[in-house]
C-alpha cells in the first residue's frame, strides 16, 4: 500500500500551528512575518525530521513562479557556454532559481520545440543564445511578457536584451597582428552562416584586408558538418592553397580541427602556417606551440546575462526596454601568430 504523501496540513496539524505560518517559513519569510524564532526552529526542525518535500506544482499555482529558468545555447560542450552556463546557474542558485539547459545544435526546429517545452513547464525566465529560424518564437515570448535576455548574439528588428562582444573588432585586430608579424597570405575558417555573430567576424577580416590592401581567402564550412569533414575539408583548402601563410579560425572547434589538419599535412605551427583561434580554449595555453586566441570575457556577459534577468524577474510589471550590452574581448598573443625571432616577446 503506497504511503500517503504528507502535505502541509497534516504538518500544521502535528505542530498546532497554521498551515499559514508553515508556508511563511518554508518560503523564507519568517522574518518579514514576524514569527518568532523559536517557532521558525521548531517547524524547520520537524520539516527535516519527516523529509517533507513541498509540492512544487501547487506551489508554482498559488506564487505564479516556478523559481526555474530555461537557458537554451548552441552546444552546451562547447568550453564557451558551458562556462557561460556554469557561472549562470551559480549566480541563479544564489538566488533560489535553478536552471533547465538544453542545446539547439543551431536547428531552429529543435529551438522552437525546446522553447515550446519551456513554455509548457512554465519556466520564469528564457536566457537565449538564438539561432537563425526562431524570431516568430522570441516575438511571442515578448509578446506574451516572458522575461528574455539574448547573449552570444541577437536580432536586428527585435527589441531585446542582449549581451554580445565586439567579434567585428576582434577579427579585425586579429588580421592587424599578423600584418605586425609580416604575414600576408591571411586565410579565415568560417562557418557557412548567417547568424549575427558569425558575420560581424567575417566583415572584421574582410575590412582588415581590404584596408591593408590584402586579397582574401576564405573558406566557408556548413554548421552541421562532422568532425572528420571539417578537418578534411581544411586540408583540402590548404593544399589548394599553398600560398598561405597565416589562418584565423572564427571558432574554437574550428581551430582544434584546423590545427589537426594542419599537423596531418607535416606543416609547423607558426613557421610554415600561423594560427588564431577566435575565442580560447583550455587546452591552446597548453599546446606546442601555445595558441594566440581572441579571448571572450566569459565572467562578465554571465553576470551581465544573470543581472538582467534578476532584474526583469524582480518587477514583472515593469517596462522592459531593450538593451544591447557590448563587451570588448582581448587579443591573447601566445607562440602560434609570431614568427619565431620574435617570440622572445610573445606570452607563452
Amino acid at each position: 500500500m503506497l504511503k500517503k504523501k504528507i502535505s502541509i496540513h497534516d504538518i500544521a496539524r502535528e505542530l498546532r500551528v497554521s498551515a499559514t505560518t508553515i508556508s511563511f517559513v518554508l518560503n523564507g519569510k519568517a522574518e518579514e512575518k514576524r514569527i518568532s524564532q523559536p517557532v521558525k526552529e521548531r517547524i524547520q526542525a520537524y520539516v527535516k525530521e519527516i523529509g517533507y518535500q513541498p509540492n512544487l506544482v501547487a506551489k508554482s499555482l498559488r506564487t505564479g513562479e516556478t523559481r526555474i529558468l530555461g537557458m537554451l545555447v548552441e552546444d552546451i560542450d562547447n568550453p564557451f557556454f558551458s562556462g557561460i552556463a556554469k557561472i549562470i546557474e551559480a549566480n541563479a542558485y544564489k538566488q533560489q532559481y535553478k536552471i533547465f539547459f538544453s542545446s539547439t545544435e543551431n536547428d531552429p526546429e529543435k529551438a522552437k520545440a525546446l522553447i515550446q517545452t519551456f513554455r509548457e513547464r512554465q519556466v520564469d525566465g528564457y536566457i537565449i543564445a538564438p539561432c537563425h529560424g526562431i524570431e516568430d518564437s522570441i516575438r511571442q515570448l515578448l509578446h506574451d511578457n516572458c522575461p528574455v535576455v539574448l547573449f552570444d548574439r541577437y536580432y536586428e528588428g527585435i527589441a531585446t536584451s542582449n549581451v554580445i562582444v565586439e567579434n567585428y573588432q576582434g577579427t579585425y585586430k586579429a588580421v592587424q597582428h599578423f600584418i605586425e608579424n609580416d604575414f600576408a597570405q591571411i586565410a579565415l575558417v568560417t562557418l557557412d552562416s548567417d547568424q549575427m555573430q558569425m558575420t560581424d567576424r567575417l566583415n572584421g577580416y574582410c575590412d582588415a584586408m581590404k584596408n591593408a590592401q590584402l586579397t582574401d581567402c576564405i573558406l566557408r564550412l556548413p554548421y552541421r558538418s562532422s568532425e572528420d569533414d571539417i578537418r578534411q575539408n581544411i586540408r583540402n583548402f590548404l593544399q589548394s592553397n599553398p600560398h598561405i601563410e597565416a589562418v584565423l579560425f572564427a571558432t574554437n572547434y574550428l581551430a582544434n580541427n584546423g590545427i589537426q589538419a594542419i599537423i596531418a599535412l607535416n606543416k609547423q605551427i607558426p613557421d610554415d602556417i600561423a594560427v588564431i583561434s577566435f575565442d580560447d580554449s583550455p587546452y591552446f595555453s597548453m599546446f606546442s606551440p601555445t595558441i594566440t586566441a581572441i579571448v571572450q570575457p566569459v565572467q562578465t556577459i554571465s553576470e551581465l546575462v544573470i543581472e538582467k534577468m534578476l532584474s526583469m524577474l524582480k518587477d514583472k510589471h515593469a517596462k522592459r526596454t531593450a538593451e544591447t550590452r557590448v563587451l570588448p574581448v582581448e587579443l591573447v598573443v601566445r607562440k602560434s601568430s609570431v614568427r619565431k625571432k620574435e617570440q622572445a616577446t610573445a606570452v607563452v
